[in-house]
């Protein structure tokens, strides 16, 4: 990698860095990921992440690891509905196999050789009995014997943790009120713990690098419905306790239920979650109940985003300068397009009410998300206020984008065509190229 390449990767990631710390997530790490070489990176890649100060919740699975065991004993695994029955022959292994994956996942979780990127650190890794289980019991006369549920999570012990600076380590065996012990779906531990915390994300691993549309493409984002749709798909190919339609169905509930992100992210891609969470598009898919980007009317707390979006286009001199005294005074002529808490597009509309007239000013489109139309996005935004204040001409002033207005219908017009206001404004220096749109003849858009 170049220098510029490391530095640029560094700069682009801080705005992530930010907006992550301070914040919770639950990472369930199911056992497909676990019998994988990269295996040891992924906690590497948690630790990390707590040391950049997020609040970590790990949840480990065991099933494939069960499985195996089982089948080493002659003991054939039991499904029903997509959930282990664990009778008292298989117990006794599968609280063995848990056991040992905890003291496995601590002894990873305690390394800090000058060999690992965890160096000179140290965490501290902490498990208990945070999540109380209940027996699943008998259904359609299938008895799950040892197999459980979530009855209840103690969030105030596991906020204690956390407030510490530990990661909270939590396996498939919980203890019942009866002193019992019971095997749970790590799945429904994760979704349930991150409903109780109010986490801000829940993140999950798979074998590709999430989910896949039909051409083998990646989806990058999709909202529960859309997840639900896809789910159905996958059923038919996959059993419902693989990995993928496992926390496919998890994040769908977790969404719904107030979670604000899920993300699915392939366990075999070295640093998939880092990219996932610290890149401008992500590398996986991300389960959430509303689109990342938002387009909305800009407050006084957008002014540094929106000057960052603006400064380069300022300094090139494409666009007049605003002190930030100025924008704190013009912010509630703004709106913007908000992506993961970053500003990425901005548009003004400047009003004229006594001449029935607009300046649509200030049109940014960050460089890296200028392929999906969002400058006529904002355009179509302005012309619908615009319109709801009963104007009747919007006019743009520009050096650059001149055919660009002319594509979004816009015709050239002279100095006396501007509002009496704008006209004695016009900077015969700059000789900015002046276009008018009718708004009486655009229709409404919705």
């Amino acid at each position: 990698m170049r220098t510029t390449e490391l530095v640029d990767g560094f700069r682009q990631s801080t705005p992530y860095v930010n907006a992550h710390r301070g914040k919770t997530f639950v990472v369930m790490l199911g056992g497909e990921a676990v019998n994988q070489p990269g295996y040891r990176s992924i906690i590497n890649d948690v630790a990390l992440l707590n040391s950049l100060g997020i609040r970590i919740v790990l949840v480990y699975g065991a099933r494939p690891q069960i499985d195996a065991a089982l089948a080493a004993n002659n003991i054939e695994s039991q499904y029903h509905e997509g959930v282990r029955v664990s009778d008292e022959a298989s117990f006794g292994i599968i609280k063995q196999v848990a056991g040992a994956m905890q003291f496995d996942i601590t002894a990873r979780l305690s390394v800090s050789l000058s060999s690992t990127p965890m160096s000179g650190t140290f965490l501290n890794v902490v498990s208990g009995n945070f999540v109380i289980a209940q027996p699943i019991g008998i259904d359609q006369g299938v008895d799950y014997c040892h197999s459980g549920r979530v009855r209840r999570i103690d969030v105030n012990g596991i906020r204690r943790q956390l407030d510490n600076n530990s990661i909270v380590l939590l396996g498939p065996i919980a203890a019942s009120v009866t002193g019992e012990s019971f095997n749970l779906t790590a799945e429904e531990i994760a979704t349930q713990v991150a409903l109780k915390l109010k986490a801000d994300k829940m993140i999950g691993f798979c074998y590709e690098n999430g989910i896949v549309d039909e051409a083998g493409d990646v989806i990058a984002e999709l909202m529960p419905n859309e997840a639900e749709r896809i789910l159905e798909r996958y059923k038919k190919i996959v059993p419902p306790c693989m990995s993928t339609t496992a926390f496919l169905q998890a994040a769908i509930d977790a969404c719904r239920g107030g979670v604000h992100r899920c993300h699915l992210v392939s366990y075999c891609e070295d640093g998939a979650i880092l990219q996932e969470l610290f890149s401008r598009d992500g590398i996986g898919t991300q389960i959430a109940p509303q689109s990342s980007e938002q387009l909305r009317r800009a407050s006084i707390g957008d002014i540094g985003g929106i000057l960052d979006l603006i400064r380069p286009l300022e300094e090139q001199g494409f666009l007049v300068r605003r002190s930030r005294e100025q924008l704190e005074m013009e912010i509630e002529q703004f709106t913007v397009v908000e992506r993961d808490g970053l500003i990425i597009g901005c548009a003004a509309l400047y009003p004229f009410p006594e001449e029935e007239a607009g300046e649509f000013a200030c049109l940014v489109v960050h460089p890296h998300y200028r392929d999906a139309d969002r400058g006529s996005v904002l355009l179509r935004t302005v012309i619908n206020q615009a319109k709801q204040m009963k104007f009747k001409t919007l006019f743009a002033l520009t050096t650059r984008s001149i055919h660009w207005f002319l594509e979004q219908g816009f015709e050239f017009a002279e100095v006396e065509d501007l509002p009496q206001k704008k006209k004695s404004l016009y900077n015969y220096q700059r000789r900015s190229k002046i276009l008018k749109l009718d708004l009486t003849l655009v229709p409404q858009h919705r």
